[in-house]
């Protein structure tokens, strides 16, 4: 058996029942890495260690760890109220929500849809998409187009419109018909932008070729990520998403953004839409919706989408959709109490003042060994490290292990790193996180 000691807990633990998501599951319990409590912008790990938060934990927690307004809520909630049903019931909260959010998003977006992870919230999208159009009497349009390196969760429609190989290649056969755009990672001519990268708006012309090929009448919906996170923070050239919204809109194609990651002020507006001006059909959301605390998510869609489906008797069902837990009670108190929080304290944009001194902190690290790029935007940001010969990924994972040991979480994919600490984030934080990444990289890559 598998077993830690954890000395302030003096118990043994068993790590060999939990199969643990995307992880080296034998590699991590051969050396674990256990966090035990959380405030601020640190974790405290078994050992009693303080680890500072690269990563917003799973670019989740963007108000930071520990905040007493959400747990008071929460206990408030489930004292009170600990489930009720939205299917042809309801109750308050997921109403007050749905309205609260509205008042953030971008214009237009003004209708709610609650699921429980981004992933819901990208398997609902694509429904809704292909739905709209069955409604509106174009049913041939059913074709999905998805993007090179594109993370859209872990549902089949979401990792068939993905494009990252190792989440589908163990999978067999995905959802048919479904293409997809190329990636915009240009190393070549846009190694080390500082910020959205200048070249790299013609990649969107690919949809005109998958247009041409297919027929627009044919094709219901363009999903992209504004910013993709979980490749290694791969940005949307300027013009990019503009041509993007462009070409659907010519082809009356649905544009759906997937800020999953984005969303709640990473990029210095309360969605990336907004701050790069373009405003998609639909819009998936999670993670920062209730700071991580509680599973939810959230599907923005138009008043004009919605009506497509308000036909027929009012007694039918519109959208034969839905999850047991959609504006689950609990989960809605969490959010709301975020949402609080980040009115308070201006989270939403705060990081306007922040991200030049983090833009010019992370290219601080350009020069050092096997650094090949560096990239962000925002409170995002991601160091590209050259692979090894032979064993690609390793150099990423070594700098990402030795940073936990050396007091600090970030990600890696493959042999990016990739960071997103906490919108409460000072410079202080910022100088910590870039002296020990550089330190790292220096003694490991």
């Amino acid at each position: 058996m598998n077993s830690l000691y954890a000395a302030p807990r003096q118990q043994d633990l068993s790590l060999d029942e939990f199969w643990m998501p995307f992880t080296a599951n034998r590699q991590f319990k051969d050396r674990p890495r256990l966090l035990e409590s959380a405030e601020g912008m640190f974790y405290t790990d078994v050992e009693g260690r303080q680890i500072i938060d690269g990563t917003s934990g799973l670019w989740c927690c963007n108000a930071g760890h520990g905040r007493q307004e959400i747990t008071e809520a929460v206990a408030r909630q489930l004292s009170k109220m600990d489930f009720a049903p939205t299917f042809q019931m309801g109750h308050p909260l997921p109403f007050q929500l749905a309205e609260r959010l509205v008042d953030i998003a971008p214009e237009g977006l003004n209708r709610v849809f609650f699921t429980n992870s981004g992933s819901e919230s990208v398997d609902t999208a694509l429904k809704i998409a292909l739905a709209y159009h069955r409604a509106r009497g174009e049913g041939t349009r059913t074709r999905l187009i998805g993007r090179e390196l594109g993370y859209h969760g872990v549902g089949f429609g979401g990792i068939s419109v993905g494009g990252m190989v190792n989440n589908r290649k163990a999978f067999g056969v995905q959802l048919p018909g479904v293409d997809h755009l190329p990636h915009t990672l240009d190393l070549e001519r846009n190694a080390f932008s500082r910020g959205l990268p200048k070249q790299g708006a013609e990649f969107a012309d690919h949809l005109e070729r998958l247009v041409n090929l297919h027929g627009a009448e044919n094709i219901a919906a363009v999903i992209v990520e504004p910013m993709s996170g979980s490749a290694g923070v791969i940005l949307p050239p300027q013009g990019y998403l503009k041509r993007l919204r462009e070409i659907t809109r010519k082809h009356g194609i649905l544009l759906i953004f997937d800020e999953v990651i984005t969303g709640f002020g990473r990029v210095g507006s309360p969605f990336a839409a907004q701050r790069w001006e373009v405003i998609p059909d639909i819009m998936t959301t999670a993670k920062g919706l209730t700071n991580g605390v509680i599973p939810m998510g959230a599907v923005f869609a138009s008043e004009t989408i919605q009506d497509a489906f308000m036909h027929g008797p009012d007694g039918i069902i519109e959208l034969f959709h839905g999850y047991t837990y959609s504006g689950h009670p609990v989960a809605a108190a969490a959010a709301l109490a975020t949402l609080d929080i980040y009115a308070r304290d201006g989270l939403l944009t705060r990081i306007r003042e922040l991200e030049i001194y983090w833009q010019e902190g992370l290219h601080s690290l350009k020069g050092l060994p096997h650094v090949i790029d560096i990239r962000n935007t925002g409170m995002v940001g991601a160091v590209h490290l050259a692979s090894r010969d032979g064993a690609p990924g390793k150099r990423g994972y070594d700098v990402f292990e030795a940073c936990f040991w050396d007091g600090l979480m970030v990600r890696n994919s493959g042999d990016i790193i990739a960071m997103a600490p906490p919108l409460i984030v000072e410079k202080s934080h910022i100088d910590q996180i870039i002296n020990t990444l550089g330190d790292v990289i220096r003694r490991i890559a």
